[in-house]
């Protein structure tokens, strides 16, 4: 795919012509080569599973197409998250969603101004051995989440409906949570650096030890309906978690998921992504108490790859979710340790047919993690180079449910060539 023409990225000054403040010049298609065009007006019809009725921004005007290679120049682009106009924005270069207007990165500090929050303060009020076992409380946990609240602000983007996000090669978003809780939305050909939570909260009732927890996800779909998710990659980028130590024995953990659903979404297909360092990956119902999701969270995985992950890839609670053709890999050398692939949760029904996993000194019963739920069928699983019937061995009960779309699925001998050879940002054709 040829890069997208040289054009100028013109923004009308603050306060001058007509009164028009740091507007986005808009970009016609003629300026757009013509591959990458093809490409934006895609449709999930070019997909399988149940997003593939997603449209996006596909039949937007030349008026309602840009290109973007900012913060800023993309928030304008987007418009309200009431913005149902049919859009397209292709993005270019690299953005940095915790940036200010200068340039310059906010760092906690910048955030913490005029919250009092302190973290040595905040470790001492909530230390396990005096604070006990219960939710925080008190001026520390407050201030601790009116910085968070700083921090979503400046980096939580809400995607509208009927909207193509679509990259040009290289195109990366740093440290970004894009929020997409409006219908019909396609997000393509981008490489996401996971957001860090400057400010993780410390929960002493989350597990038997206590964790502690970061919101924001690199992309997060909460209600919405008719997402495709094609062709991007995602990874911890810099902020590995093995950089952040530990504190009241415990990782202190400033990553939430990658991609996270959630809300009673529904109608979702994530295609030919790789997922790469990672710890808590893919969340597809976000609460066993969540009984609205019943009904909904119908999501297909395709052709992914699953690189040094740790867990949820995905962890279902409600939803039917049908995992197909996706290569996971872990040779156990790097800092993110594999603990399970799929997770069973709370009424949830996973259909797994012909996966690969290449997990080093992993046995069957560890690529499942029963969290709750019962129902789980697979077939065609590869673990090792050994074909293995996860299901049985860890006596999960048959799913109810068949995928109501038709589907071509490669034989597992294929998968791990033809993953590696088309997942992931920068090869779409």
């Amino acid at each position: 795919m040829e890069r997208l023409k040289k054009g100028r990225s013109l923004m009308i000054g603050c306060g001058i012509i007509l009164s028009v403040v740091c507007m986005v010049i808009v970009f016609a298609p003629k300026n757009v080569s013509s591959d990458i065009t093809t490409l934006g007006k895609q449709t999930g019809s070019a997909t399988v599973g149940f997003g593939s009725a997603t449209t996006g921004g596909s039949v937007a005007k030349s008026s309602e197409t840009f290109v973007v290679s900012n913060r800023q120049q993309l928030i304008n682009a987007l418009g309200s998250k009431n913005n149902v106009v049919s859009k397209i924005i292709y993005l270019k270069g690299k953005i940095d969603m915790n940036e200010n207007s200068s340039g310059q990165d906010y760092t906690a500090n910048d955030y913490v101004k005029g919250t009092n929050y302190n973290f040595n303060s905040y470790l001492t009020t909530y230390n396990p051995k005096t604070y006990g076992k219960k939710e925080p409380s008190g001026i520390q946990e407050n201030a601790r989440l009116q910085a968070q609240k700083k921090q979503a602000a400046q980096i939580e983007i809400n995607i509208p409906a009927n909207t193509t996000l679509i990259g040009e090669p290289g195109a990366i978003i740093v440290g970004g949570n894009l929020v997409v809780k409006q219908n019909n939305v396609i997000i393509r050909n981008i490489y996401f650096e996971s957001p860090y939570d400057f400010f993780p909260q410390w929960d002493p009732l989350d597990g038997s030890s206590g964790n502690w927890n970061s919101q924001y996800d690199s992309i997060t779909v909460k209600g919405a309906q008719n997402v495709w998710i094609d062709h991007n990659t995602f990874n911890d980028g810099s902020h590995l978690d093995s950089q952040d130590g530990t504190y009241f024995g415990r990782d202190y953990q400033h990553h939430d998921g990658m991609t996270n659903i959630s809300d009673g979404a529904d109608k979702i297909t994530i295609s030919y992504n790789v997922f790469e360092n990672h710890d808590k990956t893919m969340l597809i119902g976000s609460s066993d108490s969540k009984t609205s999701d019943t009904g909904k969270l119908h999501v297909t995985l395709t052709h992914n790859f699953f690189e040094n992950t740790v867990q949820r890839t995905p962890r279902v609670r409600f939803g039917e979710v049908h995992v197909l053709n996706n290569l996971y890999e872990n040779n156990g050398s790097s800092s993110y340790k594999f603990q399970y692939a799929w997770g069973v949760g709370k009424n949830s029904q996973i259909l797994a047919e012909n996966n690969v996993l290449n997990i080093a000194k992993v046995s069957a019963n560890s690529v499942l993690s029963k969290l709750g739920g019962n129902q789980f069928s697979d077939r065609g699983t590869i673990l090792n180079g050994n074909s293995v019937k996860v299901a049985a061995i860890n006596k999960e009960s048959n799913i109810s449910w068949k995928p109501s779309y038709f589907y071509n699925l490669d034989s597992s001998s294929e998968v791990e060539k033809k993953v590696l050879s088309n997942a992931g940002s920068d090869v779409l054709k």
